[in-house]
């Protein structure tokens, strides 16, 4: 296949982007929370997990803990206990109670708005710092890349990169920056929905004549 041209694929892009907006209008993020302090607990817990696994767990979880303080204080065995549903229990409960201690010590208790401070708290990297900006506060600051927007991005032909990061910086130069939050969720509900990992529905597909890996 020739190689596509800047111009070529800006506008392969926008159409996208378009076709995806349309087919998905109300896209969200699937973890249930009520504040961003429990979108960003609930998206530590994500990692490795579904999100209808963690909304299980954080249904009383959040009704147990309400505040950072809460989690910050807690005995760590018996935040373990809480939840130990999810894979990586023990690591993932450590980092909790660090980053909420965090919290308490340095930002007054509540969940700061910059991405610096985010990846500073433990178990936070840009994917988690990106979907708490976006969600909660409605802050454009990169595209979150978990493993739909990594699967879909290739398949599109928009990277070939496989490093998050490397990913995400692609992304951010494709996409416009107030399509950034959307743009996940419109490509995390398309892998969900339309485009799996091992079988995708191509011939279904709502952009299938835009995407290069198609098949005939």
């Amino acid at each position: 296949m020739a190689r596509e041209s800047a111009p070529a694929l800006a506008t392969r892009v926008t159409a996208i982007l378009d076709r995806l907006k349309a087919s998905y209008p109300d896209a969200h993020c699937e973890l249930d929370f009520a504040n961003p302090l429990q979108l960003l607990v609930a998206t530590i817990l994500s990692a490795q997990c579904t999100d209808k696994q963690v909304n299980i767990v954080t249904r009383e979880l959040f009704q147990k803990y309400r505040s950072a303080a809460d989690f910050a204080n807690a005995p760590l065995p018996e935040l373990e206990q809480d939840i130990r549903r999810i894979g990586l229990f023990r690591n993932k409960a450590r980092n909790i109670q660090a980053a909420c201690q965090a919290l308490v010590t340095h930002h007054a208790g509540e969940v700061p708005r910059t991405l610096e401070q985010l990846v500073d708290l433990a178990g936070v990297g840009r994917k988690t710092a990106n979907v708490v900006l976006g969600t909660a506060f409605h802050i454009a600051s990169g595209v979150v890349v978990d493993t739909h927007v990594a699967r879909l991005s290739q398949r599109l032909g928009f990277t070939r990169e496989a490093h998050p990061e490397k990913i995400e910086q692609r992304l951010i130069r494709l996409v416009p920056r107030e399509a950034w939050t959307s743009f996940s969720h419109w490509l995390i509900w398309h892998g969900r929905r339309r485009c799996a990992a091992r079988k995708p529905d191509c011939a279904a597909c709502e952009i299938r004549d835009l995407c290069p890996s198609a098949s005939s």
